[in-house]
């Protein structure tokens, strides 16, 4: 998503390019070129599918609508799975209308995961739940802090259900640190977005450019790698700037901002 406007194999010929090893996927796009080609074409390139995005919503009450969203994220494990990747980056879902009860939707949250954990298992793929920033928790995530994600992913076995570390969705948290310690085995994904202000109307596309903004990046690299993580590390920006920007252009910046700010 940080560079949609490139094509899968124009993304995939960049990262060949610029030596990155491993690009995380969002369905829509995948799906559109069709999932088992996209597959084809990463494996080729030579490069990892670090993960896939999103699943999730599984906040719903209404039992049609719970149903409808437990077969969308089996199908996104399945569509993992063909990719060759082991984690879905799950984004649990907001409020239904009318709705105001924050943990009803959160042991809703956990429900679904009792369904789809051991359907993930089966299939090598891993639920990761990331906790969004709370200006997103009436409309498309209650979970909003490292510990609420760690209260649900615990309630099943660490190489079924983890949580995504993102910058920009927990930075602000005093208590993020000792999470992040506390997550230790559960960390599948590590995202690096900045955090810069003003925020655009809607905010949903404010995510900045590394190094544009009031994250320490390397700060929160060293503590993730405190915590024993060792996997890939995603650069995940919602920008409508940067998405109007040539994308081979942006890419070959987001390398060099990462080289710079993270390492």
């Amino acid at each position: 998503m940080t560079v949609k406007q490139l094509s899968l194999p124009e993304l995939t010929e960049t990262c060949v390019r610029l030596g990155v090893p491993g690009v995380g996927l969002w369905r829509e796009p995948v799906r559109a070129y069709g999932v088992e080609a996209a597959a084809r074409l990463v494996r080729e390139a030579g490069l990892t599918v670090t993960t896939l995005c999103r699943g999730g919503f599984l906040t719903a009450a209404d039992p049609a609508l719970r149903k409808e969203a437990l077969d969308d994220n089996r199908a996104a494990i399945d569509e993992a799975a063909v990719l060759g990747t082991d984690t879905l980056v799950l984004v649990s879902g907001g409020l239904p209308e009318g709705d105001k009860d924050l943990h009803g939707a959160r042991e809703r949250i956990a429900d679904a995961l009792g369904e789809l954990a051991p359907y993930g298992a089966q299939r090598g793929v891993r639920l990761a739940i990331e906790p969004l920033h709370p200006m997103f928790a009436s409309d498309r995530c209650v979970v909003s802090t490292l510990d609420q994600a760690l209260d649900l992913a615990e309630r099943f076995p660490a190489d079924q259900v983890g949580v995504a570390v993102d910058t920009y969705h927990i930075w602000w948290d005093d208590r993020a640190p000792a999470a992040v310690a506390r997550a230790a085995e559960r960390i599948l994904t590590f995202q690096l977005a900045d955090w810069i202000t003003p925020l655009p109307a809607g905010v949903l596309n404010g995510r900045g450019q590394i190094g544009d903004g009031a994250i320490d990046m390397r700060a929160w690299r060293e503590r993730v790698e405190a915590a024993g993580y060792t996997g890939f590390i995603e650069v995940e920006l919602f920008n409508d700037d940067l998405w109007a920007r040539d994308g081979v252009e942006l890419l070959t910046e987001v390398t060099r901002r990462y080289l710079t700010h993270a390492l």
